[in-house]
């Protein structure tokens, strides 16, 4: 069977050099005669493997050299509490920007350990289709810190440019973005994304965070929940994904050889706009979503007629169109389009949305 259009939101599609690679290297890796699966974390050829893709990732993302860049486990949902956990230190509050189901989460989680106040009413944004105005938002300038999603996946809403925060350190979950256009680290003093979108496989997460913030967990942070216990020991403190930090070397490489973050954000600013632009001119699809804060990873639309969806849904796979369900919380429909997904899976989305509409408008 030929290979699908996967417009999954996560884990979601890989680049088909990425595969490749991968799969010639699979059972005999770099002529040791066993697989990258098999190899201790310890061994010389892992730990430039791990080498190379922090080397590769601090390249693309321009990061300064007073950040640690760490590769952990347990997904975004982890770092829901290690920003509490860790950055607090001696104060007691911090600030919530709530645009979305996952800021929300986090808003949420990190009310276990602190008072953390959402910066804006969260019964005034149940819609989650723009972002308020910076004018509209509560922030305390003694906060430990200011949380953030840059791009929310559920509700398709992203931002344009990093909250201006003042000296408050800035935190952002960009679990669907990171990679995906430039972006200036020294305005942050913590990234972390999920890799299951645009940087690898699932089971692997990116930190990327200031040297000032590490060191201060609260006494009861959990070690393995504490930053510098792995930054000291280069996030190999415990047995790494070995073969998730593997995939993202590759995928690091990869985004290299398109040309780096500019490159890409081009193409996807290209791919972003020409399905918006389908969309907004049909009169069988609509999206909700303020045109000024659309997000570029995650496209969310409806159909006129909601009754056809599962129809929809079927005849795109028919098509080899997959994973365009929306999430069970808004329901409708939504495409992923992070960095691997090519320009002509859009392409093919649009000529079966065309024929859809022919047939049920």
């Amino acid at each position: 069977m030929s290979r699908v259009y996967n417009f999954s939101p996560g884990p979601a599609t890989l680049p088909e050099e990425v595969l490749q690679q991968a799969q010639a290297e699979l059972l005999d890796w770099q002529n040791l005669g066993f697989s990258v699966l098999e190899t201790n974390h310890h061994d010389p050829a892992f730990l430039a493997v791990a080498e190379t893709a922090e080397r590769d990732l601090r390249e693309l993302m321009s990061i300064p050299a007073n950040y640690h860049v760490l590769f952990l486990q347990g997904g975004a949902r982890s770092q829901f509490s290690m920003v509490p956990l860790n950055l607090l230190h001696n104060k007691t509050t911090a600030d919530y920007l709530n645009t979305g189901i996952w800021s929300d989460m986090a808003w949420k989680e990190a009310s276990r350990y602190c008072q953390a106040k959402a910066v804006i009413n969260p019964e005034t944004t149940l819609n989650y289709t723009t972002i308020p105005d910076p004018q509209q938002w509560r922030c305390n300038p003694e906060a430990a810190y200011f949380h953030y999603a840059d791009n929310e996946t559920v509700n398709g809403v992203e931002f344009v440019m990093p909250p201006l925060v003042g000296n408050v350190p800035l935190v952002a979950d960009m679990s669907s973005n990171i990679l995906s256009r430039p972006c200036d680290v020294s305005q942050f003093g913590l990234i972390y994304a999920s890799a299951q979108k645009n940087a690898g496989p699932a089971g692997i997460t990116l930190v990327i965070v200031r040297d000032d913030l590490v060191g201060h967990a609260l006494p009861l942070t959990p070690t393995m929940f504490n930053y510098q216990a792995h930054a000291k020991a280069h996030s190999i403190y415990n047995t790494p994904p070995t073969f998730a930090w593997y995939l993202c070397a590759l995928v690091f490489q990869w985004l290299k050889r398109q040309g780096g973050l500019t490159s890409i954000a081009a193409i996807n600013a290209r791919k972003a706009e020409k399905l918006y632009h389908y969309i907004d001119q049909s009169t069988y699809y609509t999206n909700g979503v303020d045109k000024r804060y659309r997000s570029r990873m995650n496209v969310v639309f409806k159909l006129h007629d909601e009754t056809r969806n599962t129809a929809f849904l079927a005849g795109a796979k028919e098509a080899g169109l997959v994973g365009l369900k929306g999430h069970k919380l808004v329901g409708g429909m939504r495409a992923s389009i992070y960095n691997a997904m090519p320009e002509t899976g859009i392409d093919h989305l649009i000529e079966f949305m065309t024929h859809f509409e022919k047939l049920h408008a």
